[in-house]
Parts: structure tokens; C-alpha cells; sequence
């Protein structure tokens, strides 16, 4: 029998009204956003009543996924599924973290509001903005990248798909040099250039964040954007894996192939959205998943996946 993988969603996946159904039907996601708006207030009127524009704001988007992700954790714990290894994509690497019991709700949730806010800063400082690249190979995109000074390839989401920071002002160009290739670029709904050198100056203040924090060895295996492996279990190695994450591609693809090596066979994505789930099947259409943003995908795991 093969092992279950939840999957935590990042930057980008966010709607209005996310989380809100799980709220209204499930206790213990409730708890869940009951205890983001007591360390945050707001939280959960943000994810529930806020305008695209105001979730996309980098400050907002963080704590409001982050809170509606391990609500959807908890809505599927409290039905009696877990998971065997964990993975995220981005800031969903520290919803993944959290689940795997290495540092609690609420010094997780404070990280990840200061990591926000840290992210936000550095890219008003420097303009750029991220683009997925469809139908070219991650070679492809190297090679338009090296022709400019400030885009960088960044996410290596699947076969086909590779994402892209860079420069406000090259973008355009950007974007024709990868139409000239074949290929189309689709801009994502996020502000800032990030894992890219733009984030610099975040990760080195997240860092710092880290280490006044308590981080354990996860209790299950946690896979990292930077290295596709799991979490080492010496903390500091591990606050430092965490923290140079902001600034590095984040390995998707690879992480996949290496959870599918290690036995998943089920992936589960809590979040809003089926961005992962749609990745993970051009990775291997061979494994089963699932998603869970609301009681719909939780009965469709309940049902499938409970027997597991």
C-alpha cells in the first residue's frame, strides 16, 4: 500500500471567500481560524470577505493561506486522515512544517506574518513581478533568462511549466523573447520577485526571525523547495534551509519524483485551488490526487482516500 503526501499550497492560489465553507461545517477548522484571529485580528474576515486585490497584498496573502491551510489539515485530521510525508510549495512549506508538529500553530503563524511582511518590504523596494512560462523546457528558459540581467527562472513546477522572476521593466521584452521561442507567458497573480535575489535583504531578517524560534525535527518527512530532500533534523541546519528558501528556486518537480520515489502513491493539496494537484499529475499522471479547499474535497478524500 502506498503512502499519502499533503501537499500545502502557495502564493498566488488565493481567492476571496477561501476557507469559509470549512469554517461554517467543520469544528475543527474552525478552531483553526478562531486562533489566527486571536493572534491576528482580521484574519478570517480576509479570507472570507476580502477583494482579490486585498489577498494579493504579500502581508494579507501569507497568514490568510497559512490559516485556511491548516484548517483544511484539521478538518481531514478530525476525519481520521493523515499523511505519511509533507510538502509545500513555498509558503506552503510552512504550513507543511507546522502539520509535521516541528514548531506549533502559533509560533509557526507569527513566523509566517514576520516573513510576510519581510517579503512585502523587499519587493516594494525593488519592483519585479513573477510569470509562469508554458510550453518550453526549463533549458529553454534558462537560456531566454541568461539574455537578460534581472529575470530568473524560480519555480520548476512541472514538465512544460517554469516560473519566472525578474524586473519590472524587462518583462515585456521577456515575455516577447519567450513567444519568439515558442512558448507563452502567463503573469501571476502576486507582487514581488520572488525566490530571486530581490528577496535578499527578507531573507537575511527572516533568518534572524528564525533563530530566536524554537524549530524541531519534523515528526514526518518534510521535503524542501531548495533541496527536494527532506528536512534535516538539526535545527539550526534546518532555520537556515527555511530561511534561504525565500531566495532560491523553489525544486517542485524534483520534490514530487522524490516523494513518488519514497512511496507516495496519494497527494493530497490543502489550500485553495487545484494548482498543485494539476502539477502533480503532469509530473506522473500515475498517482492519485485530491484537493481540498472545501467540505466537497473533503468528502471526495473521505470516500477514496479513508481506506488508504
Amino acid at each position: 500500500m502506498g503512502k499519502i503526501a499533503f501537499v500545502f499550497s502557495g502564493q498566488g492560489a488565493q481567492y476571496p471567500g477561501m476557507g469559509q465553507e470549512l469554517f461554517e461545517k467543520s469544528a475543527a477548522a474552525r478552531e483553526i481560524f478562531q486562533r489566527a484571529d486571536e493572534l491576528r485580528p482580521g484574519t478570517s474576515e480576509q479570507c472570507f470577505h476580502g477583494s482579490a486585490e486585498l489577498l494579493s497584498v504579500t502581508k494579507n496573502t501569507q497568514p490568510c493561506l497559512f490559516a485556511m491551510e491548516l484548517a483544511a489539515a484539521a478538518a481531514l485530521e478530525a476525519a481520521g486522515i493523515r499523511a505519511d510525508l509533507a510538502a509545500g510549495f513555498s509558503l506552503g512549506e510552512l504550513s507543511a512544517l507546522t502539520y509535521a508538529k516541528s514548531a506549533d500553530f502559533d509560533t509557526m503563524f507569527t513566523l509566517v506574518c514576520r516573513r510576510g511582511e519581510l517579503m512585502q518590504e523587499a519587493a516594494e523596494r525593488t519592483p519585479a513581478s513573477m510569470a509562469a512560462v508554458v510550453k518550453l523546457t526549463a533549458e529553454q528558459v534558462e537560456e531566454i533568462c541568461r539574455g537578460f540581467s534581472q529575470v530568473y527562472p524560480v519555480n520548476f513546477n512541472c514538465p512544460g511549466q517554469i516560473s519566472v522572476s525578474g524586473k519590472a521593466e524587462e518583462m515585456a521584452d521577456f515575455g516577447e523573447a519567450v513567444k519568439q521561442a515558442g512558448g507563452r507567458m502567463i503573469p501571476l497573480k502576486v507582487k514581488g520577485g520572488f525566490h530571486s535575489p530581490f528577496m535578499e535583504t527578507a531573507a537575511e531578517a527572516f533568518q534572524a526571525e528564525l533563530f530566536k524560534s524554537s524549530l524541531e525535527a519534523p515528526k514526518i518527512p518534510v521535503y524542501g523547495n531548495r533541496t527536494a530532500l527532506p528536512y534535516p533534523e538539526d535545527g539550526q541546519a534546518a532555520k537556515e534551509l527555511l530561511a534561504s528558501q525565500i531566495v532560491s528556486p523553489v525544486q517542485w518537480e524534483r520534490t514530487v519524483r522524490n516523494l513518488i520515489a519514497d512511496g507516495a502513491d496519494t497527494f493530497v493539496e490543502l489550500g485553495p485551488g487545484e494548482t498543485l494537484a494539476g502539477m502533480i499529475k503532469r509530473i506522473d499522471k500515475n498517482v492519485r490526487t485530491f484537493a481540498v479547499s472545501d467540505m466537497a474535497g473533503l468528502e471526495a478524500v473521505k470516500t477514496e482516500v479513508a481506506g488508504c
